[in-house]
């Protein structure tokens, strides 16, 4: 039986879904920003989140996506390719997309999704609800259980990344590392 998003998602074209890409990154910001006008004093608060210690956000976040990358790329060797298998989408989205467009795109991701599950959710209602609604809004994951399991620990991996660093930037390089070299090998996969 086929997934219901992955027949929605064959009737969109690649500009459609590439436009729903961006549009959902639009609704996080939006979503992110009414719920601190709620949870907290002021937008100043994201300014104390946001630092730029170089050593904190090269050697943790960097080595935090580095350790991800690689979890995935022996994941990948070892499982049959139909357990990673996301229904075409990721392929579909970033074949297509020039390096610069992909490095573009993934810095929008990583950037809405970290200011909203940790900058909002972890740091109002804690790590363990920030890192599962993460990893449920990854919907097209959820009938996939080792992609959905990678999602979950990847994004507690993150929230746990937070927590140590009290640091968003530390979190939205690691996010961004992540999802541009993924991509980029997903382009590369798709050229051959």
């Amino acid at each position: 039986m086929r997934n219901r998003q992955a027949e929605a998602v064959e009737q969109l074209t690649d500009r459609e879904l590439l436009l729903n890409v961006y549009l959902t990154q639009v609704i996080l910001v939006l979503l992110a920003s009414i719920m601190s006008l709620f949870l907290f004093q002021d937008f100043g608060f994201f300014a104390d989140l946001i630092h730029f210690t170089w050593t904190e956000i090269i050697v943790l976040g960097g080595g935090t996506a580095f350790l991800v990358i690689g979890i995935d790329l022996i994941l990948m060797k070892t499982l049959p390719e139909e357990m990673l298998d996301d229904g075409g989408i990721n392929e579909r989205i970033f074949s297509r997309l020039s390096i610069s467009h992909i490095f573009f795109l993934c810095a929008i991701i990583s950037f809405s999704e970290e200011l909203l599950f940790r900058g909002v959710i972890q740091t109002s209602f804690g790590l363990v609800l920030s890192s599962l609604l993460f990893a449920i809004i990854h919907v097209r994951y959820l009938s996939k259980p080792v992609l959905f399991s990678s999602v979950v620990v990847i994004s507690f991996l993150i929230g746990v990344l937070y927590e140590v660093t009290d640091n968003l930037m530390t979190t939205i390089i690691a996010h961004f590392l992540i999802d541009f070299v993924m991509a980029c090998l997903i382009k590369q996969k798709a050229r051959m």
